[in-house]
C-alpha cells in the first residue's frame, strides 16, 4: 500500500493532531459555541457531519481534479455540505438553528475543514472517511468539554436546554450541580471561553511531556560545520 493512502493513527485526530487543541483551527466557533452543552454538542455533530461529508467527496474526486483548481473545488464542496446541514437544521431543530446562528453557515469558513479536505487527497476512500471521522470527533469533544466546563462553572447546571437537540423530552435532562442561586458570568463570557481554552492547551502539553510525545527540539547545527553552497560560485573560506 503507497504510505499516503495508509490509515491515519486513531490518535491524530483525537488527540495528537487535533484540530483545537494542536492545529488551533475554528477557535472562533469554539469560543462562541461552548457556552453549554447544547450549543457545543449541537455544532460539534454539524461540524462532524460537515467532515466527513467532505473528506468522502474530496477523496471520491481526488483523481479529477487538476491542482489548478482543488481548493476552489473543496471549498465548494464544503460549503455544498454546510448549507445541507444548515437547511436540515431549518426543518428539523429550528430552535437549535437559531440558537447557534451565524456560526451554522460559518462552518463553511472552519480552517480544520480545508485542512482536513487537503489530507483527504492522499488517501483512499476509506482513509479519508476515517480521517475525517476522527477530526470531527477531536474537535467536537474539545467543543464539548469547553462548554460543559463553562455550562458548570458559569451556570451552576450541566445538560440545560437540551430539548434544543433532542426534543422537548429532553427538557428534563438538566442537572443541577451547583446550588441554585450559584452564578458567575464570567465563564459564559468571552474571557472565561479563553481562560478555560488556554487550560487545555496547557493540561494537553502537560500531559504529552509527561509521556514523552511532544514534538521532538529542533536539530542544533554542528559548530565548525561546512557552509552549504546554493550558487554556482563557491563561498570563500571563512574559517577564522
Amino acid at each position: 500500500m503507497n504510505p499516503s493512502e495508509q490509515n491515519p493513527g486513531f490518535g491524530a485526530g483525537l488527540w495528537r493532531d487535533n484540530p483545537a487543541l494542536v492545529q488551533l483551527l475554528g477557535l472562533s466557533p469554539l469560543l462562541a459555541m461552548s457556552r453549554s452543552v447544547a450549543t457545543a454538542l449541537g455544532l460539534g455533530l454539524a461540524t462532524l457531519a460537515v467532515l466527513v461529508s467532505s473528506s468522502i467527496a474530496v477523496a471520491l474526486l481526488r483523481k479529477r481534479t487538476p491542482d489548478a483548481v482543488r481548493i476552489p473545488v473543496f471549498l465548494l464542496l464544503i460549503a455544498t455540505f454546510t448549507g445541507c446541514i444548515e437547511l436540515l437544521l431549518q426543518a428539523y431543530r429550528y430552535p437549535l438553528y437559531q440558537a447557534l446562528g451565524i456560526f451554522v453557515p460559518l462552518i463553511a469558513a472552519n480552517g480544520a475543514l480545508l485542512a482536513t479536505a487537503a489530507a483527504s487527497r492522499r488517501h483512499s476512500l476509506a482513509s479519508a472517511a476515517r480521517g475525517g471521522l476522527l477530526a470531527g470527533l477531536g474537535f467536537a469533544w474539545v467543543l464539548l468539554l469547553l462548554g460543559a466546563l463553562r455550562e458548570l462553572l458559569g451556570q451552576g447546571t450541566l445538560c440545560r436546554q437540551m430539548d434544543l437537540l433532542f426534543g422537548p423530552g429532553a427538557a428534563a435532562w438538566q442537572l443541577q450541580v451547583l446550588p441554585d442561586d450559584y452564578e458567575f458570568p464570567l465563564w459564559v463570557l468571552p474571557p472565561g471561553a479563553f481562560l478555560l481554552t488556554g487550560f487545555l492547551l496547557a493540561l494537553k502539553n502537560a500531559i504529552d511531556l509527561r509521556r514523552g510525545t511532544s514534538a521532538p527540539p529542533a536539530s542544533v547545527p554542528t559548530p565548525g560545520a561546512k557552509r552549504v553552497r546554493v550558487t554556482g560560485v563557491p563561498p570563500p573560506d571563512s574559517r577564522s
